[in-house]
């Protein structure tokens, strides 16, 4: 399984967020830039997690983006089944009647075992504690300057 950008930049647009304090509106340029994600694309994606609840979309000229909730309240799969849709290894999880094997294949109960663990794993990952962790970090800026991709 591999994740798409928009799944990809969805939680970087989050990540960003969390690492504000609550109730602050942040641009869509400014996300767009310090997370190097394509301003129009991040637009689109915006939409979809707005669409959810997991963020708010301010109009105007003191508009942009804020979390619809605290960040110790979205998961990593959220945002990823957000996007996503609903996490699946295979066929045979996605639409069990695609095969008749399905009821007794041995296989089917080993992707079964291994699509809940990635997706517990996924629900454990709080983007408050993934936010403490990025604020740790000092990343180049995108732009080749500065120190930290998301410090102020």
């Amino acid at each position: 399984m591999n994740l798409t950008r928009a799944s990809e930049y969805a939680i970087r647009c989050i990540l960003f967020l969390a690492t504000r304090k609550p109730d602050q509106v942040v641009s869509r340029r400014t996300i767009s830039e310090e997370m190097d994600i394509p301003t129009q694309f991040l637009s689109k994606i915006a939409q979809r997690l707005a669409q959810v609840g997991l963020i708010e979309i301010r109009q105007g000229a003191r508009g942009g983006y804020l979390l619809a909730r605290r960040p110790e309240d979205i998961s990593l799969l959220e945002v990823i089944e957000a996007v996503e849709g609903q996490i699946f290894l295979n066929q045979c999880l996605m639409r069990p009647d695609s095969c008749q094997r399905t009821p007794l294949c041995p296989v089917h109960q080993v992707w079964a075992r291994a699509r809940d663990e990635l997706r517990r794993i996924l629900g454990e990952a709080d983007f408050a504690e993934l936010a403490r962790q990025e604020l740790a970090t000092d990343y180049p800026s995108p732009r080749g300057v500065g120190s930290g991709g998301t410090h102020d």
